[in-house]
């Protein structure tokens, strides 16, 4: 029995070591002596049991990452679905306007995570293998020597903890036999909760809890992970008051499937029945009054994939009203949860020392729910042969379903809505070439740290939230991370700009490349090149998909002065073809540096997928 327990303490106190990084560090002290003799030794360092404290009077820190966002979704930013309580951290902090993501999930959490691009990062596309490729840029494994933030600040007193959504981890590594090294637990994370993949059933995830899969109780995800945040900072701080933790918390909200309770999305009853059109030029003022876009803005054109909201049928004009009520209701329901977690803050007296960074989106609003929306029985991604006709019958006959616990997976509301919440800009999610797929808000919180309030109109990506945090907390990139030599961060810090709202902006340069279509931004200025923009999936109906063209060298570049132009209304690439020149060679070079090369796109994935399967199906695909 005793030798029971003797292997059961020793089983949990490597699993505790396992879990946390900082449990026991190395500092060097000199060059050291070794003698037969210890009187006449020296060490050349000394160990540190439980890790470095952090420094004096550092913030708790906390990211909140919500998905699949437009920059007119939420009301803070202009939009018409309701988020008080991102409201209040924006009323009583800073609005970042010119916020940039890389324009789809993973690369976004990887550039996020790592403060480095997400090409340099090895996370070009996603970690599943129907996209990944054995290149430096696209192969799915973020490197030792680009550690995450939780790394850092867990070798430096803080604990860690992440809740939510992943999507970082190789597909083959998702077991529960693992290898654990890019599971969260793998990279700096005390404790998860979440899921590892892109998207999960809100009401049966697909749940994780540290290194092993839960069941889960039926129970809202977004409630779950409010609940968890509440329980770890509860528990932290009854075993350790002065210690701060950093939370990573990136719910599965509001990306497909969307479901809610009806209690939510009722709340939005008849509120939406005037349609996108009239949404836009509604959040357009909105924004304008706001100031989060500039006075002289105006809408870009409705997407020629959109049919004008007064052309529709009456049927479907319910239809799709229903399916932005429940995206409503489900963006403000995580909105709630999130004030559940801020509010036990303020109750608890943490707050004050609390600095929040919200990005409203991983990118721009989803493109992925079609023409007619995606609910239960509804084709999606191309699969099957149907008829328009047959499609459109398909998702009418199940509008009771839409938002409840019985619709799938990618269950998503139609492409029209998807251009509304990205008002004021062209494009969607994935489209690394348009402001409509990596615009997004950003909200800045610290009650203690930042006295100002108001606007921010300073560049910024995504990667810049990484150096701006070790500033913010008083720490600086370690040379070594886990004995891995680190290298340097590639975003640079916001702080200069949160006492300063006319302090210079620090990132003039950025590229971005998702798929193919691919950008960049050099003071203003961006050129951009899309690549086979309409890969929609449009074309499963009657059994066809548009052509791919899947040589780069045949996209079609563009030139758009931002500071004038802050939605790529007018292309200046026929005006200033010297400046467009100059601008395709800093992006030459950019991809060069940062593994961007080669070009990995949806006509790669397609190809991967079908030797994967090892059948060919031409309803999937026809390239020229």
């Amino acid at each position: 029995m005793m030798q029971k327990i003797q292997l059961l303490s020793t089983a949990l106190f490597l699993s505790a070591a396992a879990l946390s990084p900082s449990f026991a560090q190395e500092e060097k002290i000199g060059e050291g002596k070794v003698s037969i003799s210890w009187q006449e030794s020296q060490p050349a360092y000394k160990t540190i049991y439980g890790g470095k404290k952090a420094p004096a009077g550092a913030p708790n820190v906390i990211w909140i990452l919500i998905d699949d966002v437009g920059y007119g979704a939420a009301s803070v930013f202009g939009g018409l679905v309701n988020t008080p309580n991102l409201d209040s951290l924006a009323n009583n902090g800073l609005r970042y306007t010119n916020f940039h993501t890389t324009g789809i999930c993973s690369p976004t959490r990887a550039a996020l995570l790592t403060g480095r691009n997400s090409h340099s990062a090895h996370m070009g596309l996603f970690p599943s293998n129907s996209v990944r490729a054995d290149y430096p840029g696209y192969d799915g494994k973020i490197p030792s020597e680009k550690a995450t933030i939780a790394e850092v600040l867990n070798e430096n007193g803080y604990a860690t903890f992440q809740l939510g959504k992943w999507h970082l981890t190789p597909d083959e590594e998702t077991t529960d036999a693992g290898p654990f090294t890019r599971w969260p637990s793998g990279k700096g994370f005390d404790h998860n909760y979440g899921f590892l993949g892109g998207a999960t059933d809100q009401y049966k995830p697909d749940l994780v809890e540290d290194n092993e899969h839960i069941k889960p109780d039926g129970t809202h995800l977004n409630k779950l992970l409010a609940d968890k945040a509440i329980s770890y900072i509860t528990r932290l701080k009854s075993k350790a008051p002065d210690k701060p933790f950093f939370i990573y918390w990136a719910p599965g909200a509001t990306h497909a499937p969307h479901q809610v309770d009806k209690q939510w999305s009722d709340k939005y009853k008849g509120k939406f029945d005037a349609g996108w059109d009239i949404y836009r030029e509604k959040v357009l003022a909105n924004q304008k009054k706001l100031g989060t876009v500039p006075a002289n803005a105006t809408l870009s054109e409705r997407n020629s994939l959109v049919k004008a909201w007064k052309d529709l049928p009456e049927e479907e004009r319910k239809l799709f009203a229903r399916f932005f009520e429940v995206y409503a209701g489900f963006l403000e329901y995580t909105d709630y949860e999130i004030g559940r977690v801020l509010n036990y803050l303020k109750e608890t007296g943490q707050l004050e020392n609390t600095a929040v960074f919200v990005s409203i989106g991983d990118n721009g609003a989803s493109k992925e729910g079609t023409e007619y929306g995606v609910t239960t029985k509804t084709v999606a991604f191309g699969k099957d042969k149907v008829t328009r006709d047959e499609y459109r019958k398909l998702v009418l006959s199940e509008y009771d379903k839409i938002g409840t616990k019985d619709v799938i997976t990618s269950a998503n509301y139609p492409l029209g809505w998807a251009q509304a919440t990205n008002t004021p800009f062209k494009y969607w999610k994935q489209d690394a070439f348009s402001e409509g797929g990596t615009h997004n808000p950003l909200i800045v919180f610290y009650p203690k740290g930042i006295k100002e309030r108001g606007i921010r109109n300073q560049y910024a990506h995504i990667t810049d939230i990484y150096p701006t945090t070790l500033k913010l907390v008083g720490l600086n990139l370690p040379e070594k991370v886990k004995n891995y030599a680190q290298a340097p961060l590639e975003g640079q810090e916001l702080n200069s700009s949160f006492a300063n709202p006319n302090a210079p902006t620090k990132h003039t340069q950025q590229y971005y490349t998702i798929a193919g279509s691919r950008a960049i931004y050099k003071d203003g200025w961006k050129a951009a090149a899309a690549h086979h923009p309409d890969y929609i999936d449009f074309a499963f109906f009657e059994g066809e998909r548009k052509s791919i063209v899947s040589d780069p060298s045949k996209d079609v570049w563009e030139l758009y002065n931002l500071n004038e132009d802050f939605n790529e209304r007018n292309n200046l690439a026929a005006k200033y073809p010297e400046k467009l020149k100059e601008l395709k060679e800093l992006y030459e070079s950019e991809a060069k540096k940062y593994n961007v090369y080669p070009l990995i796109d949806w006509d790669y994935a397609a190809r991967i997928r079908m030797q994967q399967n090892a059948v060919v199906n031409d309803a999937n695909i026809e390239k020229k």
